[in-house]
C-alpha cells in the first residue's frame, strides 16, 4: 500500500464520473477489497494499490434496490447484508439469502458491497457466479452514456472485466426467478474469507419437470463458471436422485482441479433447491 494516495470525496454520480475519465482512479464503496486485501499477500495477484480514490459513499441514493418488471435493481451502495431481509420475493430472495450469509463475516458484510465485488472479480467471490448462473445485466456508466453488458461477457480473468477505466458500475439487474423455482447454495470454506469452492443451484419444477435450471460454481476456474451442459441434463426430467447425480457428475467436469469437491456441492445445492421448490400456491390454500 503506497504511503499517500489522492482521495475525492464525490457528491454526486457526475463527480464520480469526471474522476474516472482521467483512466487512473479508482472506485472507493465498501473499501473492503480496494484497500484491504492488495495488502494480504495471498492467493492470486491482486490489483495494483489505488493511487487516485473516490469515495462514492457521501451520494445519496445510490444504496437503493427496486423491483420492478420482473428485474431486481441493485445500486453501487447496497451492502451485503441488505441481502440478509427479504428485499425480494419467491426464489431469488431465497436464494441471496443463502447465499450472503457466507460472505466474509458480519463486520464484511456491514460494509461491503454487492457491485463491489461485482466489479473487484475476485475468483472466489461468491456474487459473480450469481449473476453470471441466473443470467443478469450490468450497467456501465462514463460522462458520455451508459452501457449494458450480461454478466456472463463481463468477466476476462482473475481480477479483470470489460469495465474500462474511464466506467463506473452503475446497477446489476437481476432477473427474479419464475414460480414453482427453489434455491440451493453450498460451499466449502476453510477460511473466513473466500471458499475453497462453492456451487449455486436454481430449479423450476412444473407438473414433476425440470422446465429450467442454472447451476453456477465458484473458484472453479478464472472466472465464473455456468455449468450449463449440467443444467442441460437435468431440463425435461424429473428431479430425481438419479438425475441430479448425472448433473452434479456433469458440472464437476467443469473444473479440472477439484471435481470431487464440486461434485458434492453441486448435488447438494441441486437437492436443497428441489426441496425447496415453489409451487406458486398461496401457503393458506396449499
Amino acid at each position: 500500500m503506497p504511503e499517500a494516495f489522492e482521495y475525492i470525496a464525490a457528491r454526486s454520480v457526475g463527480d464520480v464520473l469526471d474522476a474516472l475519465a482521467d483512466g487512473r482512479t479508482s472506485v472507493l464503496a465498501g473499501g473492503q477489497s480496494l484497500l484491504v486485501e492488495p495488502t494480504l499477500g495471498s492467493g492470486p495477484p491482486c490489483p495494483e494499490p489505488p493511487l487516485r480514490v473516490v469515495d462514492i459513499n457521501p451520494i445519496a441514493g445510490l444504496d437503493t434496490l427496486t423491483e420492478a418488471d420482473g428485474v431486481l435493481r441493485v445500486g453501487p451502495l447496497v451492502r451485503h447484508d441488505a441481502f440478509e431481509a427479504d428485499v425480494v420475493g419467491g426464489a431469488l430472495g431465497d436464494l441471496m439469502r443463502l447465499v450472503v450469509c457466507h460472505i466474509g463475516h458480519p463486520p464484511v458484510r456491514a460494509r461491503g458491497t454487492m457491485l463491489g465485488s461485482l466489479a473487484y472479480a475476485h475468483p472466489a467471490a461468491e456474487w459473480p457466479v450469481v449473476a453470471v448462473a441466473l443470467g443478469a445485466h450490468l450497467v456501465l456508466a462514463t460522462t458520455t452514456g451508459r452501457r449494458t453488458v450480461p454478466a456472463v461477457s463481463f468477466y476476462t480473468g482473475p481480477f479483470s472485466t470489460v469495465r474500462r477505466p474511464d466506467e463506473l458500475l452503475i446497477e446489476a439487474w437481476l432477473p427474479v426467478l419464475p414460480e414453482s423455482t427453489g434455491a440451493g447454495y453450498a460451499e466449502d470454506r476453510r477460511t473466513t474469507i473466500y471458499p475453497q469452492a462453492a456451487a449455486l443451484a436454481t430449479l423450476t419444477v412444473v407438473d414433476g419437470v425440470v422446465t429450467g435450471a442454472a447451476i453456477g460454481l465458484v473458484n472453479a476456474g478464472p472466472c465464473p463458471v455456468r455449468a450449463r451442459t449440467a443444467e442441460r441434463e437435468l431440463v425435461g426430467h424429473p428431479p430425481s436422485d438419479t438425475m441430479i447425480n448425472a448433473a452434479a457428475d456433469c458440472a464437476a467436469e467443469a473444473d479440472g482441479r477439484g471435481q470431487q469437491a464440486f461434485r458434492v456441492l453441486v448435488r447438494r445445492a441441486l437437492t436443497q433447491a428441489r426441496n425447496r421448490v415453489r409451487t406458486g400456491v398461496p401457503a393458506a390454500e396449499a
